[in-house]
């Protein structure tokens, strides 16, 4: 961890201007620069840089934040590490915590074993060009699969010989790296006599980066008659530094191209991805073989959310990779699939198209993937009844996991047309699966809260309550996850029905209610500094609105917001503490890019806006207690809603008592609601 005193020098330092020319050429637009926005295909200067606000902004793409967000955004670093590169350009040295004594052989294992690394690259290049093998063997492999020298460089491809008293161990010791390394990285292994081994010798080198650009595995291929022996392709075992399952490859050379494109393109080699780069498409990445995982997706995602999958005409192939891939769609990817024609992959597609030939193939021919998997899957099944009810089972569970409420409600509409069933079938069936799903979660939640419990009382946001309007109304029941289950399990097909309706209405009051919960944020990166009560004891916005909802009980459940209030009134009574520029130098990026819109939207306000941000100031009790209140409003009415939902419960139906108690609770909710409807000139319904 870096301290704050050394966060603040680097901050201090800094000049977006100049951190931001060396990316984007920008000329002088008044009190501010502009330039061509390097986040989405510009063609007229939409990216405004503020010296005065210290801020950027694009106003096409709204992209836009402070240098550190522009460094994390541009050439995706992490926020310790965008801070070392700021440390690094204006002569600050930038340290973390110390650490402890096991922290340090740590970091120092894992320091020596990238050093070594990067060396075996180098010695592996270098033997790729000047060692006779690798000159008469490796270098005609890369040439023979049509790569020119520039992509062989920009790969940092090289060569590993395999010959008696020549090895890059040897090499290696005799340089001073220690073979505990050599073994740590894979580099080597040893054998039962206790000798040595390059693990790639005779193999042409793929080595794999890090998405910040370090070396951290290699892949090797077997050429010549010895690859009739032995595995095509051997690569890195999982070390210190490396983990296939948190590694795609060409990430680093593809992540400025996916976010400008906003897509990735997925293949499975090396050499897919070499291809076409040297064709002209960036934006694409391997998963080398294996199945995408959790960590893959979540790396992919800090980059675009929109994937398309490049399948190279073998059908076995594809419906073994089906199910992998809902793990995309669980992770909220937009996933479309392109069947390339029969015998190409992307190596050979890339070769005799260009890139403008090969986009506008992908444009023309390219499928979301749940159509696609539902008319593959079909096509097999023709009108074999048992088939045909496996493989819509199948096609719903994908459909299931998609997490947008609208997304699953197009792909049940379109999937019940091409599968001939009624829509509504499609609907109850996912409905079965969500619900199912979302209590085993809840269970999990449950049984690792009880193995870290410490005794303490977890409050639950869905047990909020409003003091301030009224008096109590009580607490609401336990979940009984077994009973709900069992109940979703056995309920008709019209009852399933009316809890899909249900829950895409609680999906709009969460969103409500999130909504809200930023407009309360955004009044304390604005004013949260500011006193609202010059007392005494004098109290500030942010302290205010923090302590308004610890009374009435309400957690904001928006991550950016519950950050925003909480640090906000621990840090309000600092002196000279500004709540903007604390909140866009957060560490954390979706703190510091929210903040950042707030003082970019206002650096552009016209003269009549900037009037009416004096007035808001000049209002603060009044614009605080309004918005309290509106958020206030939205959660006791979707409370308002869960306890409709409790009635029709059997357990409610079965005990009148608990039905009656249910109604009263409903009852005085209602009249709270009404009342803060009332008082916010709402139409209450």
């Amino acid at each position: 961890m870096i301290d704050r005193a050394t966060i603040d020098r680097v901050l201090s330092a800094t000049d977006i201007v100049d951190v931001v020319r060396q990316f984007v050429p920008l000329r002088k637009a008044g009190v501010n620069y502009k330039g061509l926005c390097p986040f989405h295909d510009d063609k007229t200067p939409s990216f405004f840089v503020s010296p005065a606000r210290q801020v950027c902004k694009c106003f096409a793409c709204g992209q836009g934040g402070d240098a550190v967000g522009f460094l994390m955004k541009h050439e995706q670093l992490t926020y310790p590490e965008a801070i070392k590169w700021l440390g690094k350009k204006y002569g600050i040295e930038v340290h973390d915590k110390e650490l402890t004594d096991e922290e340090k052989s740590a970091q120092s294992d894992r320091e020596s074993m990238f050093v070594l690394n990067e060396w075996a690259r180098d010695w592996f290049a270098d033997c790729l060009r000047n060692d006779a093998d690798g000159v008469s063997v490796g270098l005609p492999y890369f040439r023979s699969r049509g790569f020119r020298d520039d992509t062989i460089r920009k790969f940092q491809l090289g060569f590993c010989p395999d010959r008696r008293g020549f090895s890059m161990s040897a090499e290696a010791m005799a340089k001073g790296y220690k073979e505990e390394y050599l073994l740590q990285t894979g580099l080597c292994f040893k054998t039962e006599s206790g000798r040595l081994v390059d693990r790639y010798h005779g193999r042409v080198i793929f080595p794999v980066h890090t998405v910040s650009g370090r070396v951290v595995a290699f892949g090797g291929r077997i050429l010549g008659e010895k690859s009739k022996n032995v595995g095509k392709y051997v690569n890195s075992p999982d070390s210190l530094i490396y983990n296939k399952s948190r590694e795609l490859y060409g990430l680093y050379l593809a992540k400025q191209a996916i976010a400008r494109h906003d897509r990735c393109y997925l293949v499975e080699g090396y050499t897919d991805v070499m291809q076409m780069h040297q064709s002209g498409i960036e934006n694409v990445v391997a998963s080398s073989g294996t199945a995408l995982t959790e960590g893959q997706i979540r790396l992919l995602g800090r980059f675009t959310r929109n994937i398309t999958i490049l399948y190279d005409g073998d059908e076995a192939g594809i419906k073994a990779s089906l199910r992998g891939i809902d793990m995309l769609l669980a992770g909220g990817m937009n996933i479309k699939v392109l069947l390339l024609p029969n015998g190409e992959d992307p190596d050979s597609f890339a070769r005799s198209h260009t890139a403008e030939e090969f986009r506008s193939f992908i444009a023309e021919h390219e499928q979301d993937f749940i159509s696609f998997k539902t008319s593959l899957l079909m096509k097999d099944a023709g009108s074999d009844p048992t088939r045909r009810a496996g493989i819509i089972a199948n096609i719903v569970q994908s459909i299931s996991v998609i997490p947008d409420a609208l997304v699953r409600q197009m792909y049940v509409r379109e999937c019940a047309a091409m599968m001939q069933v009624g829509e509504q079938l499609v609907l109850t069936e996912i409905t079965k699966l969500r619900r199912s799903r979302a209590v085993r979660e809840r269970q999990q939640r449950e049984a690792e809260a009880t193995r870290v419990a410490t005794g303490a009382a977890v409050p639950e946001a869905s047990a909020t309550t409003v003091s301030s309007a009224t008096p109590s109304s009580g607490s609401v029941p336990p979940f009984d996850a077994q009973a709900a289950a069992q109940a979703a399990a056995e309920a008709e097909e019209a009852r399933q029905t009316q809890q899909s309706i249900q829950r895409a209405t609680d999906t709009a009051a969460d969103t409500n209610i999130q909504r809200q919960e930023l407009q309360v944020a955004a009044i304390v990166v604005r004013h949260g500094e500011r006193t609202l009560d010059p007392g005494p004891p004098a109290i500030t916005v942010a302290q205010y609105i923090a302590q308004d909802l610890a009374a009435d009980g309400i957690i904001p459940t928006t991550p950016v917001a519950a950050v925003i209030i909480t640090e906000g009134a621990q840090m309000a009574g600092q002196e000279n503490w500004r709540a903007a520029t604390y909140f866009m130098h957060h560490p954390d990026p979706a703190v510091s890019a929210f903040a950042a819109q707030q003082e970019s939207d206002f650096e552009m306000l016209s003269p009549s806006q900037l009037a009416g941000y004096t007035e808001e100031k000049d209002r603060l009790p009044e614009l605080v207690s309004l918005q309290l209140n509106t958020l206030k409003y939205f959660i006791l009415s979707a409370r308002v809603k869960e306890k409709q939902r409790l009635l029709l419960t059997p357990e409610a139906r079965a005990d009148m008592s608990k039905t009656l108690a249910i109604l009263n609770e409903i009852k005085s909710l209602s009249a709270i609601v009404e009342q803060f409807g009332k008082a916010l000139d709402r139409v209450v319904k």
